[in-house]
């Protein structure tokens, strides 16, 4: 079976840190695209950043760019958000996604609460 796992949410304060991990297992990770959404109260969820297993490829919301990092470790294998200079509107649950044979596949979500 697909899962994703999500972690390393918590609370901070403006312009704090956190790293976020999603380990994936039940599929070929380097054969897909994870990608990482966040969803505030009240809010659409929206795509923060993803990457490319095959190629390495990202893309960063213009929202988070210079702020945000992906990355992954095929050998875990995981995907990492690291997450710089947090903003209270970075404030959301985030969750990891995949499409694994046409199937979209969603982590169980990581809170993330930033305080100025």
């Amino acid at each position: 079976d697909v899962q994703l796992q999500a972690s390393g949410g918590g609370s901070v304060q403006a312009g704090g840190s956190l790293r976020l991990s999603c380990v994936a297992s039940g599929f070929s990770f380097d054969e897909h695209a994870i990608g990482w959404f966040r969803q505030a109260p009240g809010k659409d969820r929206e795509v923060v950043s993803c990457i490319s297993e095959t190629d390495g490829t990202t893309y960063y919301a213009d929202s988070v760019k210079g702020r945000f990092s992906i990355s992954a470790d095929n050998a875990k294998p995981t995907v990492y958000l690291q997450m710089n200079s947090l903003k209270p509107g970075d404030t959301a649950v985030y969750y990891c996604n995949a499409w694994v044979n046409s199937n979209e596949y969603w982590g169980q979500g990581t809170q993330v609460t930033v305080s100025s």
